[in-house]
């Protein structure tokens, strides 16, 4: 076993029975995708980062918190990886489609002049604005 996979499996141990195998079928898409994944360790746990080879950008990664682990999507550059984004799981595409749309991306003057703007993409042909 590769030490990146003995990582992995370390990291994998410290996150709640209940969700190791959605962990682990996200770390395998993400490989699969064509991402690789790299392990490190923080005050709060491990952080784990998946970047795309050929635009060597972090993607998403998960974080430790109290509450469990995260997963952090990245979307600075999502038209980048669009494609992959509809290789996800259904649920994850779901709880995506149902987060709230930003506000300031429908009305600018909705939201805090300060705040950063959403982004706009698409997720399986329907336009998103998060």
């Amino acid at each position: 076993m590769s030490e990146q996979n003995e990582q992995f499996f370390e990291f994998l141990d410290t996150v709640d029975s209940r969700f190791q195998t959605t962990v682990k079928e996200i770390n395998d898409l993400f490989i699969q995708g064509g991402c690789v994944c790299e392990i490190k360790s923080a005050k709060s746990g491990f952080v784990v980062s998946y970047i795309l080879k050929k635009e060597k950008r972090t993607i998403a990664n998960f974080v430790m918190r109290k509450a469990g682990v995260l997963l952090r999507l990245y979307a600075d550059k999502i038209n980048e990886y669009a494609d992959f984004l509809d290789t996800l799981p259904d649920s994850m595409k779901k709880d995506i489609k149902k987060a709230a749309h930003c506000k300031r991306l429908l009305n600018p003057d909705d939201c805090n002049s300060r705040c950063k703007m959403g982004y706009t993409f698409l997720l399986d042909g329907e336009e998103q604005k998060k």
